[in-house]
C-alpha cells in the first residue's frame, strides 16, 4: 500500500457532533456546533468540548462554567449546520431553528428537546491549547429519549436514533453495526 504524507492537522474522523447548549437564563442562552467533543474518564464520568475562544458561546460557558452536550439525529444535520456557521451574538437559535429548551436537572444551561440525547456537564477545568481551548467537565446526568430504550431491558439503542456525525468538512449518518464490545473473542454457540 503507498501513503501520502499531508503536514499535521486534524484528521481524526468520523467525529460525534454535538448541538452544544449554553447559557444560564432564556436571554443568553445559546447553541453551538462542536465535532472537538469526546469522553475523557469513565470514572468519574468526564468530557470535553474544545472551543474557539472567539466563538459567542466560549464566553458563556467560561462565565458560567456548565453546558450540555446534546447528540442531533440526522433530522437535525441542517439545524446542526446552522448553529455552526451563525452567531448567537446575531441571532437566537432556539427561536430561529424552531427548538425547544428544556429545564435542566443539575445545570443552568437548557436541554435540547428534540436531540435523542442530553448530557448534562460542569467545567472543571479550561485547557488553553492554540486555536481552541478545552472545557473539561464532570458530567452530571443524561437525558435519553424514551422511545430510544428498549423496554424489556432498558438499554438505550443509539443507532435507532440516527444519529449523525463530522468528517472532513461533511455531515454523515452513521452506518451498519458491524460488531459488538468484544465480539472478537466471544466463543460460539455450539
Amino acid at each position: 500500500m503507498s501513503k501520502t504524507t499531508w503536514k499535521a492537522g486534524t484528521m481524526l474522523y468520523p467525529a460525534p457532533l454535538a448541538l452544544v447548549s449554553c447559557g444560564d437564563r432564556p436571554e443568553n442562552y445559546n447553541i453551538i456546533t462542536i465535532a472537538w467533543a469526546g469522553t475523557l474518564c469513565s470514572e468519574p464520568p468526564m468530557a470535553y468540548i474544545s472551543v474557539r475562544p472567539s466563538r459567542y458561546s466560549h464566553e458563556l460557558i467560561k462565565q458560567t462554567g456548565e453546558f450540555v452536550i446534546n447528540l442531533p439525529s440526522a433530522k437535525l444535520a441542517r439545524a446542526t449546520d446552522y448553529c455552526g456557521v451563525k452567531s448567537g451574538r446575531e441571532v437566537d437559535k432556539f427561536t430561529h431553528l424552531k427548538l425547544t429548551a428544556v429545564k435542566a436537572e443539575q445545570v443552568k444551561a437548557p436541554l435540547i428537546d428534540e436531540c435523542p440525547l442530553s448530557i448534562e456537564c460542569r467545567v472543571t477545568e479550561i485547557k488553553p491549547l492554540g486555536s481552541h481551548d478545552m472545557f473539561m467537565a464532570q458530567v452530571l446526568a443524561i437525558h435519553a429519549d424514551n422511545k430510544y430504550l428498549d423496554k424489556k431491558s432498558g438499554a438505550l439503542d443509539l443507532r435507532a436514533a440516527d444519529l449523525i456525525c463530522y468528517s472532513h468538512g461533511k455531515y454523515y449518518a452513521l452506518g451498519k453495526q458491524l460488531g459488538f464490545f468484544g465480539y472478537s473473542i466471544r466463543k460460539k454457540k455450539r
